[in-house]
């Protein structure tokens, strides 16, 4: 029995050894293979407790792409995205793997690669029906719409240019009322300087026919006057640490073309043309990356190409502006800004006065959740009259943009606005009220073509005058590349 025992006892030696080898192998290759079961790296938390993506050794250090340009949101992958550019990202899963996100760029259309720039052209076209009542006047019309819309923007490693652009083509087909083609076109160079520094360079285009429901507007024409308008800016940005500053001018030329006349005739109004500059200072402090308190001033000119009007009143002005404001950045939730300050408007024409008052201008944009994004916006302007003895009047314009998607391809939206038309007490003109709302919705058949719906209901209410109410529904189809 000796030798049976001996074999015995070796034989358990061997097989202990056996297991102490598999556990220490297992021990020493678990690391990595869980590493290979893992799609994507987990997150590591930082000195400060802050939840950061590990990045392998060999990937090359991102830049911020807000700063200097260096990498597009358009070349970072979603789960890239979300972790560089994500101010309020999502909780991390127990076991430490990212989930599958979606990706908010899929239904995107790529546009089109022309050397350093991007191009996202679209077309639409729609058919349309329009129902007017003015007092107990009712017309209607039929009409075809064709808009064009675009914009180029460029892919630097530092600097960059955005250029936006949209037109709108009205070709009536039925019954009576005037076309109101529009088309507008803005390009913004940032130069990226030195030391936090900003520059900005501006230019635009505006083109529009003036509304038959302008104060301004000619009573008894066929046409009203074309409107162009031009636009160009520059300003140069810089942080003082806590302190930002800015300072920037922009010049402004409107030209009005002639009105054509029930009776065949035109009627030249170029004695509304005018050059408008601005120079304005600004300068805010950090309380947080979240709150800048700011104040902001403005002294501006505006000349007439005619020292006189047909009636010889001189309607050039000087404009001075203060306010003061805050700006809050929370995040993709909530930023924006507010302003609340005063305006005033000298005439170079003691009989028109003084026209001054409130100015509000702001603009705050809001996610309540994913999906649904909500626009607030408020401006203050001047409506230079054309009536005798009347300086003008100052405008407030409100406006609220709700946009859902309710699925994946259907997006649905919801506009309102209010604008309040304000005369001096001793004016001749009378106040106004308009109020607009509409509803539509967009459905995506695939990322190049989507079917579009709407409906709008306008209202203008005047202190002396008939009411107008103006009805618009329209279909239509989006081609975009």
């Amino acid at each position: 029995m000796v030798p049976g025992s001996s074999r015995s006892t070796k034989g358990d030696a061997r097989r202990s050894a056996s297991l102490a080898l598999l556990l220490a192998g297992t021990a020493l290759f678990a690391p990595a293979s869980l590493s290979a079961q893992t799609a994507t790296p987990a997150a590591t938390t930082n000195a400060v407790g802050t939840s950061t993506a590990a990045v392998p050794a060999a990937t090359p250090a991102i830049t911020d792409p807000q700063t200097t340009g260096a990498v597009s949101a358009d070349d970072l992958t979603p789960a890239s995205n979300e972790d560089f550019v994500r101010q309020n990202q999502r909780e991390p899963t127990i076991d430490g793997l990212r989930l599958r996100t979606y990706n908010p760029e899929y239904d995107r259309s790529p546009g089109i690669r022309i050397g350093t720039f991007t191009l996202r052209p679209g077309v639409s076209e729609s058919i349309n029906h329009e129902w007017r009542k003015d007092g107990d006047t009712k017309t209607n019309r039929g009409y075809l719409e064709t808009g064009f819309r675009g914009t180029l923007t460029s892919d630097w490693s530092r600097h960059q240019l955005t250029v936006t652009g949209e037109g709108i083509l009205q070709n009536n087909i039925s019954g009576e009322g005037e076309e109101e083609p529009r088309a507008d076109v803005d390009a913004e160079l940032r130069l990226d300087l030195w030391d936090e520094t900003i520059a900005r360079l501006r230019a635009g285009y505006s083109f529009y026919r003036e509304d038959a429901d302008d104060p301004n507007a000619i009573s008894n024409a066929k046409t009203q006057s074309a409107v162009n308008n031009y636009r160009l800016g520059a300003a140069i940005e810089r942080d003082f640490g806590l302190i930002r500053g800015s300072v920037g001018i922009d010049f402004d030329r409107q030209t009005y073309g002639d009105v054509e006349l029930e009776n065949g005739t035109n009627l030249s109004v170029k004695y509304r043309n005018r050059n408008t500059g601005i120079l304005t200072g600004r300068v805010g402090y950090e309380l947080s990356p979240a709150l800048i308190p700011f104040l902001e001033a403005s002294v501006g000119k505006s000349l007439y190409d005619l020292r006189e009007d047909p009636l010889g009143f001189e309607r050039s002005y000087q404009t001075y502006a203060a306010r003061g404001g805050v700006e809050v950045d929370l995040g993709e939730k909530l930023y924006g800004e507010l302003g609340l300050g005063y305006e005033t408007y000298n005439f170079e024409d003691d009989r028109l006065g003084e026209l001054s008052g409130l100015s509000v201008d702001g603009r705050i944009n809001w996610s309540p959740q994913r999906g649904t994004d909500v626009l607030f916006a408020v401006s203050t302007d001047l409506n230079p009259s054309t009536t005798p003895g009347d300086a003008g009047s100052i405008d407030y314009n409100l406006t609220n943009i709700i946009t859902h998607q309710m699925r994946s391809d259907l997006v649905a939206r919801l506009t309102n606005s209010l604008t309040l038309r304000n005369y001096p007490s001793d004016a001749s003109s009378s106040d106004e009220t308009t109020w607009r709302t509409g509803a539509g919705l967009t459905y995506d058949i695939n990322r190049y073509l989507a079917l579009t719906g709407d409906v709008s209901y306008e209202r203008t209410t005047r202190d002396q005058g008939d009411t107008t109410d103006i009805t618009r529904v329209g279909v239509g189809l989006t081609l975009r590349r």
